[in-house]
């Protein structure tokens, strides 16, 4: 059977969501993705260079690389959380309500990571 594209319910192979408000999310998201994409993509580039960048800073520089590194995680994640959008290799195996989701729990990960990192930072 085929899948909805937006909640992966099974649908016949004639449809290609389940119902009308599947469709509608379904645009929502295309429409917000296409919106911020270049947006998404310069602070996403931006801040997954920042977090190695100051990691190697803090051997050199504590306090600015452990500033570089804090601020890339917390930006990068409080992005994801806001704007979850997955890569279409993502879409295409867990249709785009899980894909959202498991964006945002990569996005928490970071955040925490982003704080772990500063706590480590402070005492050690």
């Amino acid at each position: 059977m085929k899948k909805c594209e937006y909640c992966a319910k099974e649908i016949s192979y004639f449809e290609q969501y389940c119902d009308e408000d599947c469709h509608a999310d379904a645009n929502k998201f295309y429409e917000l993705r296409e919106k911020f994409e270049h947006i998404f993509s310069i602070v996403n580039g931006i801040c997954v260079f920042g977090i190695p960048i100051g990691i190697f800073l803090f051997s050199f520089l504590r306090t600015a690389g452990m500033i570089i590194t804090l601020l890339s995680c917390l930006v990068l994640g409080i992005m994801l959380i806001l704007l979850p959008f997955p890569t279409e290799n993502m879409i295409s195996k867990h249709k785009i309500k899980k894909s959202v989701k498991i964006t945002r729990y990569i996005g928490i990960a970071v955040l925490v990571l982003g704080i772990a990192a500063f706590v480590f930072m402070m005492f050690f």
